[in-house]
């Protein structure tokens, strides 16, 4: 099976088509404070950006475009403050470890775990929980342990795939610590905004960032992410929740199919 990218040369990759790229993922990171970098490498690889490009141009643009996404999350409220600080505790030596690791493979490989992730993540979010299930996680919202022992490991994935970690934070925050959607996406923007920072610098240092790619994509994704973030507090918890898994599985199930075919 031939996992290469099909899309445009390279080289005539037009700097207005990635710019529209980062509109549309801005969207749907302002929505549901994740997918951000996430959807950025499958869509920019599949428009023709060679696949390491893509897998860390897309970073520097997280940086302003969470800043601007959670100033809306913050006015209402939505942020605990004391989970995204205990995020940035145990994630950031986790991107510093990913993005070292990610030198010694290949930029397809971390392709095809990207799209096999989203996936996962994708069908797990859109699972149900139990009873059970929803009243342990009002007591491991008070687990120290548990919170960065788990941002040590989504950090790691992080730095190794290249991007902010919200696509992973929001399941973690909703699903294991049982906050609303709102409140998910508000700390997670915080905390994607931390972690963005020593993986753009692991990255940067390695020569994987692409400036040009990096500065058309912002000038997409920051405009984009503060629009839809002013309004995606007024969609109801569980739409929002059925929304962004069913996002995730179609989209990783496209993205997948386009690399083996």
């Amino acid at each position: 099976m031939d996992f290469s990218v099909r899309g445009p040369d390279p080289g005539r990759v037009s700097e207005l088509l990635v710019l529209v790229t980062g509109l549309g993922v801005g969207l749907v990171f302002g929505m549901f404070g994740a997918g951000g970098s996430a959807f950025a490498t499958p869509l920019l690889a599949l428009v023709g950006v060679p696949p390491v490009v893509a897998v860390a141009s897309p970073l520097p643009a997280m940086l302003p475009a969470s800043a601007a996404g959670a100033r809306y999350y913050l006015r209402s409220g939505n942020l605990d403050a004391r989970v995204a600080r205990l995020v940035v505790v145990g994630g950031v030596p986790g991107t510093l470890l990913g993005a070292l690791a990610s030198n010694v493979v290949s930029g397809q490989f971390l392709l095809v775990l990207s799209g096999v992730m989203l996936f996962a993540v994708g069908a797990r979010v859109l699972m149900p929980d139990t009873l059970a299930g929803a009243a342990n996680a009002h007591e491991r919202i008070h687990d120290r342990n548990l919170i960065v022992g788990s941002a040590f490991a989504i950090g790691f994935l992080t730095g190794l795939l290249a991007n902010g970690g919200g696509f992973l934070l929001v399941p973690l925050f909703v699903i294991a610590l049982g906050m609303t959607t709102a409140r998910a996406a508000g700390t997670s923007m915080v905390a994607v905004g931390a972690l963005t920072i020593p993986t753009v610098a692991a990255h940067i240092a390695l020569g994987h960032v692409d400036w040009v790619v990096a500065v058309a994509f912002a000038a997409g994704l920051v405009p984009g992410s503060m629009f839809s973030a002013r309004f995606a507090q007024r969609i109801p918890t569980a739409l929002a929740r059925r929304a962004f898994g069913a996002l995730l599985v179609a989209f990783s199930v496209w993205f997948l199919f386009h690399l083996a075919f």
